[in-house]
């Protein structure tokens, strides 16, 4: 058995699974401090379907502590960043376009050294040892206790960021964290080294996090891994997730999706996710959410890293229904829901009540919006219905037919049909999608580099790249026998010499249990 739990704004679930099949599911409302409610989800989830807790193989989680951390710009520690890149790139330095809140909350450094590669590997220029010792003397004195270290080109040639790694290891302690940024962004220097300053930042609270949520599991005499799902709908094990804190920051949109496939039997569609405060709409391929192709902005702060491509917009089930204006959203009540909306007895107009009183769910008490006039609530559901239809018109790439996946507790705000993308799917346990696409993910491998391939060798240099994204999935956890690519691009690169192509590949495998318990 399997423990899926995916903690929210507005709500934390949990859900026991035997294989595919779920045997018992709960939420809990989330507390500010998130790691309580992952306790008390644990009791819920033991009182309503007792089970021995030997028996779980695994617990996976979807947190939102750490992207979370990084737009409230707190918890986050004093960071420097060193490029390598020197005499080039001096013009735009690191944090370059980042909020002064950002920058303030982890007393950004910056330093620039010489180093640095051009796309076919020839050195921009040495690796100079004497220049880092000199920045780590100055980021001993500044307190800096997390690094991100960048080189251009590093995903071509990670030697300098290496050599560099070592070389502050030595002078500023092991207490120090490290991020090297060809472990963490794609080609495109700017965006690769944002996230890498961002990783750096989040190191010591994810430290902080994981050792927390293994005690949580453990008060309930769990003592199977723990595993946090990554932004791609894969799993990473919590020493990873020490080392790599931004691979989390959407584990929750995509733990949706996921757990949309699973339950719909459906490997092409549109995943509406509607939670207690946004709704999240992407797009399932081949059973995984598609990923952004481009930069994305995290908390005003440009990156490259791995991330799906999903339009959020601020409507759920605790958003404020404005009847002057006529507005739904984008405020919400959060996790305060059950204590400020009318059918609990408080005082706000939510969303939750407009659904409670159009009959479309029975929560809390329904007398107490059978008083709510007819016209504000009809107003209010074609509201939703239109702003979620124009959402998935925006997702699309094709005029082919995409059915339509409704998700999450919130998703009781749609109708049954949505005008121009047909009959919306709600799969049984959909309220739970996002703590049950946790407890099914699969482990990951990817590739993603530019090679310089010879005429006669393109067939050689693309398997490499296959059996290293397979590789690097089976050293994250996944079981060898079942590893496959699921993810192929090729494209060259056009104005550069020696048939330059960008290779991106994807390996995916079922997570061995046996291996890893």
């Amino acid at each position: 058995m399997r423990i899926g739990i995916d903690v929210g704004g507005t709500n934390t679930d949990a859900v026991l699974m035997d294989g595919t099949r779920v045997v018992a599911a709960v939420k809990q409302p989330t507390n500010p401090e998130v790691t309580p409610g992952i306790v008390a989800a644990l009791g819920d989830l033991q009182a309503s379907h007792p089970f021995d807790p030997a028996a779980v193989s695994g617990v996976m989680i979807g947190t939102t502590h750490f992207i979370n951390a990084l737009i409230e710009a707190r918890r986050l520690a004093p960071t420097a960043a060193l490029r390598l890149g020197l005499p080039a790139t001096a013009a735009l330095p690191p944090m370059i376009g980042w909020p002064a809140r950002v920058v303030e909350a982890i007393r950004g450094r910056v330093y620039l050294a010489h180093g640095g590669h051009e796309f076919d590997g020839r050195q921009i220029a040495p690796l100079d040892p004497d220049e880092i010792k000199r920045h780590a003397a100055d980021m001993a004195a500044h307190g800096v206790r997390s690094v991100a270290i960048s080189s251009v080109f590093s995903p071509i040639d990670a030697s300098f960021e290496t050599e560099a790694a070592q070389i502050l290891a030595q002078e500023l302690g092991p207490d120090t964290a490290i991020s090297l940024s060809h472990e963490i962004g794609r080609i495109s220097l700017l965006e690769r080294e944002n996230a890498t300053i961002v990783n750096a930042a989040l190191r010591e609270l994810a430290a902080q996090i994981t050792d927390a949520l293994i005690s949580s599991i453990r008060l309930h005499g769990i003592l199977a891994p723990v595993y946090l799902s990554q932004n791609d709908g894969t799993l990473m094990d919590v020493d990873y997730a020490r080392r790599y804190p931004v691979a989390t920051f959407a584990s929750g949109p995509t733990n949706s999706m996921r757990g949309a496939a699973v339950l719909s039997g459906l490997e092409a569609c549109a995943v509406v996710d509607i939670g207690g405060t946004t709704t999240d709409v992407g797009v399932l391929q081949g059973g995984f959410p598609r990923e952004a192709t481009g930069e994305v902005a995290v908390a005003g702060v440009r990156t490259n890293f791995r991330m799906p491509d999903v339009l959020s917009i601020g409507l759920g089930g605790g958003s404020l229904i404005d009847p002057t204006a006529r507005r739904v959203g984008p405020t919400s009540v959060g996790f305060a829901l059950t204590e400020q909306a009318l059918v609990f007895g408080g005082d706000t107009l939510t969303a939750t009540d407009i659904a409670v009183a159009a009959g479309y769910a029975e929560v809390g008490d329904p007398a107490l919006v059978a008083g709510l006039d007819r016209g504000l609530v009809d107003w209010a559901l074609r509201a939703v219905a239109e702003r979620v239809a124009e959402t998935v018109e925006r997702m699309r790439t094709t005029a082919d037919p995409l059915p339509v996946v409704a998700v999450g507790g919130g998703s009781i705000l749609l109708p049954d049909v949505l005008e121009g993308l047909g009959q919306v799917r709600r799969p049984d346990h959909f309220e739970v999608a996002n703590a049950i696409g946790a407890a099914i993910a699969q482990v990951s491998g990817e590739v993603d580099r530019i090679h310089t391939i010879a005429d006669g060798d393109r067939l050689k240099v693309v398997e490499a790249a296959k059996a290293e994204a397979i590789e690097r999935a089976v050293a994250a956890g996944a079981d060898p026998a079942g590893v496959q690519v699921v993810d192929f691009d090729e494209v060259p690169i056009p104005y550069l010499p020696g048939n330059a192509t960008r290779i991106r590949v994807k390996a995916v495998g079922d997570l061995a249990m046996e291996a890893r318990s």
